[in-house]
């Protein structure tokens, strides 16, 4: 089978970075006063979209399914760990390269790590929110292991997987870059998010969907002169590198993912005008969901430099262990194993440890 996600992108890579108007809006704009930066960044594109991505990889094999939502089994012994990545983008930046993978290396560590594959929604499930994904697609999936599983979810798969194990209790709870208290997110921010919502919900409600390209959007205000800087860079990098092939790899992530439901898409966007998780008003099937109720051992990894999840987000857990890698440098960047990897291992073999 093939991996979802990545080969539906490469099948036309011309069309990235997405949305690709917005993308040369942003070149014009930040390179402005320096035509030299705009040939520059227009090269690192041209560059870019010529790539040559080889076959995609197989699939991991399912060890469960519920509807569309599915874990892949990376194998390694001990007990399960169930990893939920955001319903944003798809899962395999976990498992990025053969040689830079989250789930791979953790498959060596005393654990047998489970990737929640989330598959693509259709618009006749237009009303499944991201409280309903936990409780009609999660939690079936974590119930089919037939016994309590250690749990870790990246970006908002962390918040989903913190509503997770409010209902079922795992073995122990990590959160990676996991956002809870959106009202930590600079106010510029949660006004352009709302900006971007109020333009975007009617043909959002009308598709039943929420585009990629609708949240891509909003990632790229949060930061637009490093989303044209980082092609400028890619431009003047040796072409057979492998700092070329991983910022290609990396980009096709980033550009590539399933739309939302719009009831998701909706819930997320209200998250940050509202902030219900924080203000402990997030209900998760009958009850409302209380990370300082929790019952089992929880880590959670903030990092003081991300410009996608900001650390005043955080759930302000006492398990709260710092570090000083971007949003996603942390999960693949040449600092993440020491950063993050191996402090993960250790919490997790630690809490399966029987004692």
């Amino acid at each position: 089978m093939p991996m979802t996600g990545a080969s539906a992108f490469d099948a036309a890579p011309q069309h990235g970075p997405r949305p690709l108007p917005l993308f040369l809006q942003h070149v014009r704009e930040q390179t402005a006063a320096s035509p030299e930066r705009e040939a520059k960044a227009m090269a690192g594109l041209r560059r870019y979209q010529a790539a040559d991505r080889g076959l995609p990889r197989d699939a991991m094999p399912e060890a469960a399914r519920t509807g569309r939502a599915c874990l892949r089994d990376y194998g390694g012994g001990g007990p399960p760990l169930v990893v939920v990545p955001s319903l944003i983008n798809p899962p395999f930046v976990l498992d990025l390269a053969a040689h830079n993978s989250l789930m791979r290396w953790l498959a060596t560590r005393g654990v047998r790590p489970l990737l929640v594959d989330w598959g693509t929604p259709r618009p006749d499930e237009r009303g499944r929110d991201v409280a309903a994904h936990v409780e009609e697609l999660l939690l079936p999936l974590i119930d089919a292991l037939g016994e309590r599983p250690l749990l870790a979810g990246y970006c908002l798969g962390g918040t989903m997987a913190l509503a997770a194990a409010a209902i079922r209790p795992p073995r122990a709870l990590a959160l990676i870059a996991a956002p809870w208290r959106f009202s930590g997110f600079p106010d510029a921010a949660r006004a352009e998010i709302a900006a971007l919502w109020a333009e975007a919900e009617p043909m959002c409600r009308t598709l039943g969907l929420v585009p990629m390209e609708v949240l891509q959007s909003g990632f790229w205000k949060l930061d637009p002169a490093r989303t044209v800087a980082k092609y400028e860079a890619f431009a003047d990098l040796p072409e057979d590198s492998a700092e070329a092939a991983a910022f290609v790899a990396l980009e096709d992530w980033a550009n590539a993912g399933a739309p939302l439901t719009y009831a998701a898409g909706a819930e997320m966007f209200r998250l940050f005008a509202e902030d219900a998780t924080g203000r402990g008003a997030w209900r998760v099937g009958d009850a409302a969901v209380d990370p300082h109720a929790l019952s089992c051992p929880v880590a959670d990894f903030v990092s003081l430099t991300d410009r996608i999840v900001p650390a005043a987000s955080a759930t302000g857990l006492p398990g709260r262990r710092e570090l000083t890698s971007g949003h996603v440098g942390m999960i693949v960047g040449s600092r993440a194993r020491a950063q993050l990897w191996e402090p993960l291992a250790d919490f997790l073999c630690a809490a399966a440890t029987p004692r």
